[in-house]
């Protein structure tokens, strides 16, 4: 037998913010409640889980999957975690559209969570023990100092002035000033903000770089004999793609991401996608940084090398554009719990297609969007082409 057609048909998200009060079960639960109610289903409806969230050390929680499992609405039954890193919000329902397809169930839960703030600032900590322990891990590097490296090598590469980067933050804080659940809408920030916010490691500034939050996500998926019945508006996943790229960071190009585009390009193909400039309405690219979003926007083949700017210098890129670029307002805006960040992005275009994505909407009765994510030893890419 093929594969089987599959539609998101409800999302759910809880706030973006640091919660002090609420566990990682707990904001789970929120987001599965939110998301089964959308759709008008109970826990019951549901036959598997599929969850995404850190190891155990992020967390300071052992057996962490294990833990939010009841949270997660997995009680007995059929449940994996799966973790890429910032690539896992479109990698955990990559895994859930796969257990859907293959016929093994008619429906399942995807649930992303983080709540990073436990743990932050240790998180550096965790991170330091992921690159390799002789060449990298003696000079102590951090998160910030290697995105510093490879924007400055993206900088120098294509000529891409500092200034003209900051304007992917002030589009995306001012888009989340419109999202009910982001911590860091700011509809009145500036370029001179950005450049005159804290340097970081130069040239990251404070204002370069999302916000550490907790929150969770949770879709549901169905086979399409089941979505029929739930909903008149199934929005199709219609394409996956994912690709590791070697981890050691100092073999890379860091000026383009390459695998992003063999991630985009297998999403693509399975999608029917010849020319996605023209057939991608919507564009959820991962921007934990500012520079991301533009280096993303390439890989996804959005923009040609070093141009991606261009998008956001001449409107292309605003909501009332020819291709919005995170209409939600992203990691930059809305926040950044590194599991559930890129389901986030996932929800979105679930909103966006059923035109439910109030101030945010799209205008233009957008067909098509593309989400993706990235991260591990930054060397993942994860894409989802989803439409109506």
């Amino acid at each position: 037998m093929g594969m089987r057609k599959v539609a998101v048909v409800g999302a759910g998200m809880t706030k973006f913010v640091r919660r002090a009060q609420e566990t990682g079960k707990e904001l789970s639960w929120e987001a599965v409640r939110m998301a089964l109610d959308s759709c008008e289903m109970t826990i019951d409806d549901i036959e598997a889980v599929c969850m995404g969230t850190a190891p155990d050390a992020f967390d300071g929680l052992h057996m962490k999957a294990e833990y939010l499992s009841d949270g997660a609405g997995a009680w007995l039954k059929p449940y994996m975690r799966s973790y890429v890193g910032g690539g896992t919000g479109i990698f955990a329902p990559i895994q859930g559209w796969y257990h859907v397809a293959s016929g093994l169930f008619d429906t399942c839960l995807v649930v992303c969570e983080e709540k990073m703030s436990s743990f932050y600032p240790h998180a550096q900590a965790a991170f330091l023990t992921i690159f390799d322990h002789t060449t990298e891990r003696a000079l102590k590097p951090n998160l910030l100092w290697i995105f510093a490296l490879e924007m400055n090598r993206y900088m120098h590469t294509y000529g891409v002035r500092k200034e003209d980067i900051a304007l992917v933050s002030v589009l995306h804080k001012r888009n989340a000033a419109d999202h009910p659940c982001a911590l860091l809408g700011e509809p009145d920030i500036t370029v001179e903000d950005v450049l005159n916010s804290e340097v970081l490691a130069w040239p990251v500034q404070r204002y370069d770089v999302s916000p550490v939050s907790d929150g969770a996500v949770a879709i549901v998926l169905a086979a399409e004999h089941v979505a029929r019945r739930i909903t008149d508006k199934p929005v199709w996943i219609e394409g996956v793609g994912w690709c590791l790229d070697t981890a050691y960071w100092t073999n890379r190009d860091l000026c383009y991401p390459r695998y992003v585009e063999v991630a985009a390009r297998m999403a693509y193909e399975m999608a029917g996608i010849t020319e996605p400039r023209k057939q991608i309405d919507i564009a959820e690219p991962y921007d934990p940084f500012d520079y991301k979003a533009l280096h993303h926007l390439e890989g996804l083949q959005l923009a040609d090398r070093g141009q991606a700017v261009q998008l956001y210098i001449d409107g292309t890129a605003a909501r009332t554009g020819n291709m919005p670029v995170c209409p939600s307002g992203g990691l930059l805006g809305v926040g950044n719990p590194i599991a559930a960040a890129g389901l986030m992005k996932i929800a979105e275009l679930f909103w966006q297609l059923r035109g439910e994505a109030g101030a945010r909407q799209v205008p233009g009765n957008p067909r098509r969007g593309v989400a993706q994510a990235w991260g591990d030893l930054m060397q993942v890419g994860t894409v989802v082409v989803m439409g109506r």
